[in-house]
């Protein structure tokens, strides 16, 4: 009886170990764990770089941004501007 294959690129424990060590393994993640921000906070954070391969969602998140461009100020072109929220005229807070 032959093994189920398992996606590795899938598998949480795996992708963490792999980013952990060399944050541009992110690239060969599932695109569920691109967007996992755990996932992306320690691949960034070993590699700046590695945010160009983080989900759209993830790029815009201050916190990601803000640990890419600590591991490397190059990063700035990776960082996506969050969707902005249309203003409510006529209201003040």
């Amino acid at each position: 009886m032959k093994e189920p294959i398992i996606d590795l690129k899938s598998d949480k424990e795996v992708v963490m170990a792999a980013v952990s060590k060399s944050g541009s393994a992110l690239q060969h993640a599932s695109e569920e764990l691109k967007a996992d921000k755990k996932v992306v906070m320690a691949a960034v954070s070993n590699n700046g770089y590695a945010l160009k391969y983080a989900s759209k969602d993830l790029k815009s998140d201050k916190e990601v941004a803000i640990a890419a461009v600590s591991n490397n100020g190059s990063v700035l072109e990776y960082i996506t501007s969050p969707k902005e929220i249309p203003s409510q005229k006529g209201e003040h807070y």
